[in-house]
């Protein structure tokens, strides 16, 4: 038998993107003929790196997005280009239309898997049509994907009177508790809305596949993995930390969008710390706060007292960009020798390998939470939306390498419940300062960066699932 040949089919987000192009890399090292799928104006991310990594065995299909015919301006075809949140069913709506392109592409090429997005469930039909074994990517934890399912399961919910009062999530491996405000509005009252209608498809989905890829270790959540394997009765392979995969510093460097700065010019600046006294603020791709949230950061950054760099997104709120209203007056000019903003997208891998970072604040996305695991730094965590409020969770509670800013509403823009910069302070020098909280984090923090490593390496467990799965596939 020859080669095996994988199609992997990712969201168009940076978070799902990311992740696919490590995933389509890994399975390549392990002698896999790898195709990426995705629109003509996505594609450059992937072959960039595809061509200067020399992955020869990895190539990339396009097929048209139908932004216009679905009702979203011309050229957006990725989902951080979504400027307001009515605008999300719509881009779902498009990414419903691609499944005609891909079944002809399936009836032409008749790869041995396809790998598909969860926002995808109609892949599961498309591939059954040929014989073809899907497998769908979550790009999520096993925790957060045995919280939602518990959360389907039984609704508790519905068992406390108010937004803000906390319940259990039951027959979990922990104690687990949240409140409805830290679930999607669509969530709260436990009812049945398009959400959660387009959730049950998913998962009937993800029933009849072939089984589930996890970018995740087993050390890292044994508990969970085995709960949603023998529990929950899922078959699922732990293939993560993909990102480790990104061993050159060109690697590191180039994943994901252009860089707005040059890495050099960050390294240079990194090299000029001395180890564990810079924290790393970054909130991923997404994340959308308003010009007052934003001020409350600088004032808290720069309260702490700790050097920093800070990656600021541009673009959602132009005129707020270009005034500059989001910094306090003279806010550049007082932390010239110990900040640096990064306006734009930042070499995050890159900077967190990078010994002189002490701390990471995060908005708990699945790749930023691994990259700091990876990285073996403490986190500082602030749940926005998606599943983040379950990695925090995870974060906090159960890993125990970080420590929540008080972030208490899901909100697809961050502001209508402003975190204050005396919270902001606070968490960043728990996490920073020395004592003797923030030592045993360190060293739970350490202790992962380890396990991470040694998951992906020849004989670890995420190396010796991967190799399961390609094999059940090659018989």
């Amino acid at each position: 038998m020859g080669k095996l040949k994988f199609f992997f089919f990712p969201m168009m987000a940076q978070g799902h993107m990311i992740p696919t192009l490590d995933m389509a890399k890994l399975f390549s090292s392990h002698g896999v003929d790898a195709t990426i799928i995705t629109t003509p104006l996505n594609a450059p991310h992937f072959t960039r790196s595809i061509q200067r990594t020399h992955h020869s065995s990895i190539s990339v299909l396009t097929i048209k997005f139908p932004a216009v015919e679905a009702g979203l301006p011309e050229g957006c075809e990725s989902i951080d280009q979504i400027s307001s949140p009515d605008m999300v069913p719509i881009f779902f709506r498009a990414t419903d239309m691609l499944q005609d392109p891909l079944e002809r592409l399936l009836q032409d090429s008749r790869p041995d898997c396809l790998v598909a997005d969860m926002f995808f469930p109609w892949a599961s039909h498309v591939a059954a049509k040929f014989n073809i074994p899907r497998l769908v990517f979550h790009g999520t934890s096993f925790f957060a994907m045995c919280a939602l399912q518990t959360l389907r399961l039984y609704k508790p919910q519905r068992t406390v009177s108010s937004d803000d009062e906390p319940f259990v999530l039951p027959n979990l491996p922990h104690k687990i508790m949240l409140t409805r405000l830290q679930l999607p509005e669509n969530d709260r009252h436990g009812t049945e809305t398009d959400w959660t209608r387009f959730l049950r498809k998913a998962e009937e989905a993800e029933l009849s596949s072939y089984g589930i890829v996890v970018n995740s270790f087993y050390e890292l959540e044994p508990d969970y993995a085995d709960h949603y394997r023998n529990v929950l009765g899922r078959k699922a392979w732990h293939i993560g930390p993909v990102s480790l995969f990104n061993r050159e510093v060109e690697d590191k460097a180039h994943r994901g969008k252009e860089s707005a700065i040059e890495e050099l010019e960050c390294l240079k600046w990194l090299d000029s710390k001395k180890p564990n006294s810079v924290i790393y603020v970054c909130f991923g791709s997404m994340t959308d706060f308003t010009v007052s949230q934003l001020y409350e950061i600088a004032m808290g950054v720069e309260a702490s007292g700790q050097q920093f760099i800070w990656v600021v997104r541009k673009g959602k709120n132009e005129d707020e960009e270009n005034d500059e209203k989001w910094l306090p007056e003279g806010f550049e000019e007082r932390i010239k020798d110990k900040g640096l903003i990064i306006r734009g997208w930042a070499p995050q891998v890159l900077i967190l390998d990078h010994e002189s970072i002490g701390g990471f604040v995060t908005h708990c996305g699945w790749n930023s939470i691994l990259e700091g695991v990876c990285a073996g730094v403490p986190m500082v965590t602030w749940p926005v939306f998606a599943e983040q409020f379950y990695n925090e969770k995870l974060v906090t509670e159960i890993l125990r390498i970080g420590i929540g800013v008080g972030a208490r509403q899901w909100q697809m823009r961050v502001g209508s419940d402003c975190i204050k910069r005396e919270a902001i302070a606070e968490a960043v020098k728990r996490v920073m300062e020395a004592g003797e909280e923030a030592e045993g984090i360190r060293s739970r923090a350490r202790a992962l960066k380890d396990m991470a490593k040694k998951a992906v390496e020849e004989g670890g467990s995420s190396y010796a699932d991967l190799k399961t799965l390609i094999q059940e596939l090659s018989s």
